[in-house]
């Protein structure tokens, strides 16, 4: 029986796949759970167009987040911090600072899509990154001055 897999099952195959399975399983389980719909012409017609309209949409999301991307590597983060003797910081810079200071700035960017492995303790111009998308990562400059 050949049918379409509506959802990914894991060691048969995903989303949109056709493939063959036996007569029991299609019929008892896949198709009564909505896993799966018969490949008819019709449904191989209608989910080739999905498809064809998940990727045009992925599409102009790509450029979007491009876009954000490139605005965002432009953009000048400068985050004051308490200092006392020798420049030495009181505290750290955290991925919540760096989210306000975005926000401040007009970028609307969570502080989980921040990637900061530990906290910056040291005055300078750090480099971050951000993930904005599965595919996209942008790397800001964070340029961390005494108060």
């Amino acid at each position: 029986m050949k049918v379409i897999l509506k959802e990914d099952i894991q060691d048969l195959g995903i989303m949109g796949d056709m493939v063959n399975v036996a007569d029991g399983y299609g019929r008892n389980f896949l198709l009564p759970k909505k896993l799966a719909i018969p490949a008819t012409k019709v449904n191989i017609k209608t989910v080739e167009h999905e498809k064809r309209l998940i990727k045009k949409r992925k599409g102009g999301i790509l450029r979007e987040v491009t876009d954000i991307k490139n605005n965002l590597e432009k953009a000048e983060i400068n985050i004051a911090a308490k200092v006392g003797e020798n420049d030495k910081m009181f505290g750290s810079i955290t991925s919540m600072d760096i989210e306000d200071k975005l926000k401040e700035i007009g970028f609307n960017i969570d502080r989980k899509s921040i990637m900061l492995d530990s906290p910056i303790k040291d005055l300078g111009i750090q480099t971050v990154k951000i993930k904005l998308h599965p595919e996209i990562i942008a790397e800001i400059k964070v340029d961390v001055v005494p108060e």
